[in-house]
């Protein structure tokens, strides 16, 4: 048998390791072996084990114990005597031999050690390293942090520093000029033996001063002043003391050089010395993981399904949290845009479960995307591992198709936790993942990593930018809680203005830090002034320098889809677009448009908002902007722009008339070369296009207008387009202003036609803002354009609108006339659905003027007509509108068996706007028939629509929702 606790807790019989159970019973197991053959009483495995014991405690106890003998002897006859794991008076004892456990082993060699440093000091420091070797982290490396804690592990802990200190002491005592060569060798394991305990001991000033001396000793001066600096600094800017006696004579000492050097580092004569490379000793284990940051932030959900990971890798026997001894290899890819956090977040991540893994910590740059470094090819990562794991390089095959089994076959019996950074592409990492379990290997690229998720269903997470929340935190860790508690406000602009990327708020922390009087408002002004730029975000270190980082993953791009990246900045003006508005950006068919997509996705430099849907972030689309105006004259950045015009267009126009078939639109000009519209299926979707878009299309009508004389004429014909959509949805103040920002372009034009359509948009958006002066003036205008056109329908619409204006301002009479006018012009032109809205209209004036038997006649016959006619739309706001003739008439059972109507045909079409409108008034007629509880569930349905559209009448819905006693019937739209 062979037992180990001076790390993890293994037992081996013969070359077989066992598997030692459930945590309690490894924790059982580990308390004997610390024991060392002596007696452990129950008590104390039982405050061991438990902070609260059950009442089930010694039961459990026994159990465990029973399992363990099962373990260790499986030849044991039933009931029959143990010879191992035996009771005492009170207690349990595990008998072993002295060759056996390796801690009887460790003392042996130190008390061997003890014994010959008086007589030879070089054996003494040769006994002393190689006790030391026996260790592969601390006792009890992987149990419960409480068990670990116990006053067993920790004295065996202090036993190791102890050592650590003998041995550093017997290397250093020995004069340079009778140190025999291999002591040479001996002081540079001490030397690393120092390094480990002082990484984990940072405020032992002892190890620390030995550490320093022996530096001093190998010739390496400037280092050992760097290890003092850096303790002291740790002393007074943690603890608030200065260094004590033992390391200011350790520093004096190096600084008036009477170390007495066993290694110099140049010859004397002056000559470059050889160079030196420390062998890496068995009895070292790799610890290669990049130190990890003090003050990180946030990514809670992201290590939350760390843990599930692990958890889910572990076997039904297996610690927790530990991989599995069977099974699949543990595999996790992190992936996301530059600057987003991976290698941070994977190196965080790789501490805090570092103890699992006690074979070693591997950290390797596969150089995938470097500004300077070719990618390092697998060959090389691998003998990089096998030497780091102490492989001697002769052992190595040269033959590169013997490497991999070879690489594969040393990791194999090790649990090692592997961190693969910055990989260009699934085909760089795969022959570096171990073939078998034991072993955590996380992945970070800019690349998504398709492949190893298909091939090795690796776990992928996608890490996307901070929340305002995590935001917040970055900046308190990194300025401090006054600093930031003292301008929240600002706090907050400062994560917006840094589009949420951890890169971008560490360049700017690092300025606040270096200019602390700086005012975090002031900081603020800054970054709104260089919005849309990366002039905030440079550094003179290119690792940590916005444009530089962004362009290492630009410049792996093939040179069409970097030229589709340069574009999204150079000419698309949005949140976000499809693949027919990136086909139509760069003018190519729709497949190889998605091509370029997908490579952008890969390298991501897009990301997938939804299916089909692709936004770029902020601080990227300025890269990109930059790159365009770099590389991509204005010729052809007008030409993607008009393009992307066309196309959003086409597609509203399209999804318009999807939603209101019937309705009077603008003439659609040709379509331009390389412009692909989308392709919209139903009235569902065409809503949906149009409310997701609306920011884009917003966008473009500005940008149409902006290009000149070849956009004007695209300019007004998108915004007359989008008339309808936005005055639904209670955009009103949009609608405003990009209509008269359309005016301007038609009359620049000298387009009388797009100025009749734009002034009638215009004329009506000025009545649903209140502004009744400027509506009469501007639909009258309208109307006379229409008018000198002889366009019945164009009229008639100005008609209708003027009707509206009458209607708000109470002049009922003058809006029948309008009405009356707009019915004739139908009539004379075959408008059948015109002059069936109109019926509804008028029927809608005689509910305003208390007439509702000849409301209910002409919206009833406004139904049958929109029914004859195929409208939905249309028929739906005619059962609107009897269902609030019924509701006025007291008539409330008929009221909401017509507004069910109207609801049923908006929510089929999907009017999200008007279903609202009619759910409200649905909702008035509950609440007057006395039942609250039904008005409240339709107020709550409508107000939700309200807010989803951004609706100014959703105000109103509160109101009734806060007292239903208190509000005033909603006017219809």
């Amino acid at each position: 048998m062979r037992y180990r606790i001076l790390g993890p807790v293994r037992v081996w019989r013969g070359d077989a390791e066992l598997t030692l159970g459930p945590p309690k019973q490894q924790a059982l197991l580990a308390l004997l072996l610390a024991r060392a053959g002596e007696l452990l009483t129950a008590q104390e495995v039982i405050d061991a084990l438990w902070e609260e014991p059950p009442g089930s405690a010694v039961n459990v106890v026994h159990r465990h114990v029973g399992s363990l003998r099962r373990l260790l002897e499986p030849e044991l006859p039933s009931r029959a005597a143990a010879r191992r794991l035996l009771r005492g008076a009170g207690g349990y004892r595990l008998r072993v031999e002295p060759g056996e456990l390796d801690l009887l082993r460790f003392r042996s060699l130190r008390a061997q050690a003890g014994r010959a440093t008086a007589g030879d000091r070089a054996k003494g420091v040769s006994l002393l390293v190689d006790a030391l070797g026996m260790w592969s982290g601390p006792a009890g490396t992987g149990l419960a942090p409480t068990v670990a804690a116990h006053p067993l592990f920790t004295a065996l802990n202090h036993e190791y520093l102890a050592t650590v200190k003998e041995a550093a002491d017997a290397a250093l005592a020995t004069e340079p000029e009778h140190a025999p060569a291999p002591e040479h060798a001996h002081g540079e394991r001490v030397l690393t033996l120092l390094e480990q305990a002082t990484h984990h001991h940072p405020f032992d000033e002892a190890l620390h001063a030995r550490l320093i001396t022996a530096l001093a000793a190998l010739g390496r001066q400037a280092e050992a002043l760097a290890v003092h600096d850096s303790v002291r600094s740790r002393l007074v800017g943690e603890l608030g003391v200065d260094p004590g006696p033992e390391l200011r004579t350790a520093h004096e000492r190096v600084l008036r050089q009477t170390v007495p050097v066993v290694v110099r580092a140049a010859d004397p004569r002056g000559d470059a010395a050889e160079p030196e490379t420390r062998p890496p000793a068995p009895s070292l284990l790799p610890a290669q993981l990049p130190s990890d940051i003090a003050t990180f932030a946030g990514r809670r959900t992201e290590l939350a399904l760390s843990r599930e990971l692990l958890e889910a890798s572990e076997g039904p026997e297996g610690a927790q949290g530990t991989p599995a001894a069977g099974g699949a290899a543990t595999i996790a890819a992190i992936s996301g845009m530059a600057g987003v956090g991976k290698t941070t977040l994977a190196v965080h991540w790789a501490h805090r479960v570092a103890h699992l893994f006690p074979d070693g910590r591997l950290y390797v740059n596969l150089r995938g995307f470097h500004p300077t470094m070719a990618p390092l090819g697998a060959p090389d990562v691998m003998r990089e591992v096998l030497s780091a794991l102490g492989v001697p390089p002769q052992r190595v095959p040269e033959d590169p198709q013997a490497l991999p089994a070879f690489y594969r076959s040393i990791l194999a019996p090790r649990r090692l936790l592997i961190l693969l950074d910055n990989a260009r592409d699934s085909e760089q990492v795969r022959p570096l993942l171990p073939g078998t379990p034991g072993c955590l290997t996380l992945v970070t690229s800019r690349h998504r990593l398709d492949g190893l998720v298909i091939t090795h269903a690796v776990r992928f997470l996608g890490l996307d930018v901070l929340s305002r929340a995590e935001g917040i935190e970055f900046l308190t860790r990194r300025l401090g809680l006054d600093r930031v508690a003292a301008e929240p406000e600002a706090a907050g602009d400062i994560v917006e203005l840094c589009g949420h990327l951890p890169l971008a708020l560490a360049i700017v922390c690092a300025r606040a830090l270096i200019n602390p009087r700086f005012a975090l408002d002031a900081i603020v002004t800054e970054l709104r002034a260089t919005r849309g730029s990366l002039d905030s975000f440079a550094s003179s270190d290119a690792s940590a320098d916005a444009r530089s980082v962004f362009s290492w993953s630009y410049r792996a791009l093939s040179p069409a889809a970097a030229r589709l990246f340069r574009l999204l900045g150079g000419a698309h003006e949005g949140p976000e677009l499809s693949v027919p508005a990136a086909a139509s950006l760069v003018g190519v068919p729709v497949r190889e448009a998605r091509r370029q997509i997908g490579e952008l996705l890969e390298s991501q430099l897009l990301l997938e908002e939804a299916p089909g849907r692709f936004s770029c972030h902020e601080l990227l689309r300025a890269y990109a902007k930059e790159l365009s105006e770099e590389r991509d004259d204005e010729a052809e950045r007008a030409a993607a722009r008009r393009r992307l015009v066309e196309h959003h267009l086409h597609s509203a126009w399209a999804a318009d008339a999807l939603l209101a078939p019937y309705r009077d639109r603008v003439p659609l000009p040709p379509l331009g070369d390389g412009v692909v519209p989308e392709e919209l299926t139903g009235e569902t979707q065409a809503a949906q296009w149009l409310h997701r878009q609306r920011q884009v299309l917003l966008a473009a009508v500005e940008r149409a207008a902006v290009d000149g004389d070849d956009g004007e004429g695209l300019c007004w014909r998108l915004a007359a387009t989008l008339e309808l959509f936005l005055d639904r949805a209670g955009r009103w103040e949009e609608q405003r202003v990009i209509q008269e920002r359309a005016l301007r372009a038609a009359r620049r034009a000298g387009d009388t036609t797009g100025e009749a359509y734009i002034l009638r948009a215009l004329g009506f958006a000025y009545c649903r803002l209140g502004l009744y002066e400027e509506s009469h003036e501007t639909l009258s205008r309208a109307l006379d354009r229409f008018t000198a056109a002889g366009a019945p329908d164009g009229q008639a619409t100005a008609h209708r609108n003027l009707a509206f204006l009458s209607n708000a301002r109470g002049q009922h009479a003058q809006a029948l006339e309008h009405y009356a006018l707009a019915s004739a012009l139908y009539e004379l032109s075959g408008h059948r659905t015109g002059a069936a809205a109109v019926l509804n209209e008028i029927g809608w004036t005689h509910i305003l003027t208390g007439a509702y038997e000849q409301a209910l006649d002409d919206c009833g016959r406004a139904v049958l007509l929109h029914r004859r006619n195929g409208n939905r739309n249309g028929e739906a706001a005619a059962w609107d509108s009897v269902g609030y003739a019924r509701h006025h008439r007291g008539e409330h059972s008929e009221a909401l068996d017509a507004y069910a109507q109207a609801i049923a045909l908006y929510r089929d079409i999907g009017d999200l706007s008007l279903q609202a409108d009619t759910l409200v008034h649905l909702g008035d007629s509950h609440a007057a028939a006395g039942d609250t509880a039904a008005a409240a569930v339709a107020w709550r349905e409508a107000l939700e629509l309200f807010e989803h559209l951004g609706h100014p009448d959703a105000q109103q819905v509160r109101e009734r929702l806060a007292g239903p006693e208190m509000f005033t019937p909603l006017e219809p739209r």
